[in-house]
């Protein structure tokens, strides 16, 4: 993203500035160029570009993600019913939330306007910085400034060695620490760390693929959700599947082929100590094949946070609960209903809660045509007595497993061809059973019968299945975000940890005999890793320009340098500290 270059707070020369700037990033405009419309167009753009309004975007994308985590999402699986029950238990505030699409945040107008604009920063900043970054690599290393006594970092002695030979030295030095090199006249520029602006660059691009893959994936993603109990498949289309969420290019059509089977599960809880209760395995074994043909069965385990990938489409195991089997039959004996029905978990215990639709019960004892309705609770683990509690489960493992059953007579209301929620009884045109003048009920362990009052029956509680709860997820830009993340983080760290610098080496041969070397070193930080870059340089280049043994001809000759300079290394056999800054307290 676009950022002001600060220079060095020293007037410096233009040969000078030109050392100073380092950076590849474009400069800010301070207002609007130009005149008219073409102008605050040209501002605004440079505006949008910079790095300040890409913060501010981002900052704002960031709370404007907050509400979809807090609150339920159509998107998200089993979403419509969450949002329902929520919009239930919030009838207040569901109108304005739905006028503000805080239930669908991430395809909303207003999440959807920040996301195109951080786009379109990202782009606007990244192609410029790109090309002229290109053209920095193209380019050789600038020449040494007029005056090296201004630069952060210098060091300089006189020596006998020849001058080009000092150079040459020098060069050769440089390209063995693998600087980029440019020899030319009297100097050697040398440049070093083009891999903190590579970081750079790698950052914004992987941050523009990372909201890419997040743009296709809410574009052409789609979710399902799946309930089975124990020994129960089915085949993922749109008739099969309890619920869907499209979006714009994934529909139903679109829904990748694949059979699943639900074999077993197992769930393991802790059953002694301080986290007693707590969830330890949660197992679903699993056959499935890719495709339409189910003859190629395949065996797979799913685990939490552990999906199996089918196709283009993963399946998460996201529930689990009991699913109690029961039979019941009418006053004659016959048998009207049997199956295994999935009981709803209430609490961490899992005290379940469930019904029992029999809309094909037959006719009454009174005559005429009835249907039947239980509701009740399933209790893994079930205490002695409801005194002072209620029916609830003590543990989620079924260490006592019971079933607690309400009985009702009359009209179910499936046969008027409205929907009705298969874990909730409509109870209006029904009547409750009673038995002694109390409404009648039923504590059953698995393998008890229950007979009904009044002639209608009886109901056994045969055991119990479990049952898991699938997200059939399709997400395609998943693996687009998650490589634009991992590389955004290696170029986070390169253009915080690499340091891109330059090492200037002048030898000039004096008049009266002798050459004078100076060298000297520009960074964009205030590390100390190029005063000792440059220490280590002075000190082997001593092998070939050994320093003279007067000290008075350490110093360079001419004029002192205006502004605060660094006073030369007084040498003896070697350089006391050859890489001391200009000015202690001068900064870049």
């Amino acid at each position: 993203m676009s950022k002001t270059t600060t220079e060095a707070e020293l007037p410096l020369a233009p040969d000078d500035a030109a050392a100073e700037r380092l950076s590849t990033a474009p400069v800010e405009s301070e207002g609007p160029t130009g005149i008219g419309v073409l102008g605050w167009a040209r501002w605004m753009w440079r505006q949008l570009t910079s790095m300040r309004v890409a913060l501010i975007l981002l900052f704002l994308l960031s709370l404007a993600a907050i509400p979809g985590s807090l609150i339920p999402q159509y998107q998200n699986g089993q979403g419509l019913l969450k949002v329902e029950a929520w919009k239930t238990h919030h009838t207040a505030v569901a109108p304005i939330y739905e006028k503000l699409q805080l239930f669908d945040v991430y395809s909303s107008v207003w999440f959807s306007a920040i996301y195109i604009l951080l786009f379109v920063s990202l782009a606007g900043c990244i192609v410029p910085r790109t090309w002229q970054f290109v053209g920095v690599l193209r380019a050789q290393p600038p020449t040494a400034p007029r005056n090296l006594t201004r630069m952060p970092v210098y060091a300089a002695w006189r020596t006998e060695a020849d001058a080009d030979a000092v150079n040459a030295a020098a060069h050769r030095l440089l390209r063995k620490r693998r600087f980029r090199t440019n020899l030319a006249g009297d100097s050697v520029a040398a440049e070093k760390g083009y891999l903190r602006e590579v970081g750079n660059l790698l950052f914004h691009m992987s941050l523009f693929a990372l909201l890419g893959g997040f743009a296709w994936a809410s574009l052409a993603s789609g979710t399902g959700g799946k309930l089975m109990v124990e020994g129960e498949g089915y085949s993922n289309t749109i008739t099969q599947l309890d619920d869907f969420n499209g979006t714009r290019f994934y529909g139903t059509e679109d829904l990748d082929p694949f059979y699943l089977k639900l074999n077993g599960f197992t769930a393991k809880f802790q059953d002694k100590g301080d986290q007693i209760g707590a969830a330890r395995q949660f197992t679903a074994n699993v056959e499935y094949t890719a495709g339409e043909d189910t003859s190629k069965l395949k065996q797979g385990t799913i685990e939490v946070n552990h999906p199996l990938e089918i196709g283009g489409s993963k399946v998460f195991l996201i529930g689990h609960g009991y699913a109690p089997v029961i039979t019941v039959k009418n006053g004659k004996g016959d048998v009207v209903y049997r199956g295994s029905v999935p009981f709803l978990p209430q609490d961490g215990n899992l005290t379940s809660t469930g019904v029992v639709k029999v809309s094909d019960y037959g006719v009454g004892p009174d005559g005429s045509s009835t249907q039947m309705g239980f509701s009740g609770y399933f209790l893994p683990t079930a205490p002695l007595s409801f005194e002072g509690t209620g029916p609830i489960s003590l543990f989620p493992g079924d260490a006592a497993p019971e079933l607690v059953l309400n009985a009702f007579a009359g009209d179910l209301g499936t046969d008027s061809g409205l929907p009705q929620n298969i874990y909730q009884l409509n109870t209006r045109k029904l009547t409750q059973l009673t038995q002694d003048g109390q409404p009648a009920k039923a504590r059953l362990k698995p393998g008890q019968a229950w007979d009904l009052p009044d002639g209608y029956g009886s109901v056994t509680f045969e055991g119990y299945k479990q049952w898991a709860s699938f997200n059939v997820s399709h997400r395609p830009g998943n693996t687009i975000a998650l490589t634009g993340a991992v590389l955004a983080i290696l170029g986070l760290i390169g253009s915080l940890f690499v340091q891109r610098r330059r090492i200037w080496v002048r030898a000039v041969a004096l008049p009266g005999g002798g050459t004078q070397v100076e060298l000297a070193g520009l960074a964009r930080s205030e590390s100390a890793k190029i005063a000792e870059e440059l220490a280590e340089l002075a000190v082997d280049l001593q092998d070939d320009a050994p320093a003279s043994e007067d000290e008075d001809d350490a110093a360079p000759e001419g004029p002192a340098p205006e502004g605060p300079t660094a006073e030369a290394a007084a040498a003896s056999d070697a350089p006391a500290d050859p890489a001391v800054p200009a000015d202690q307290n001068s900064k870049e």
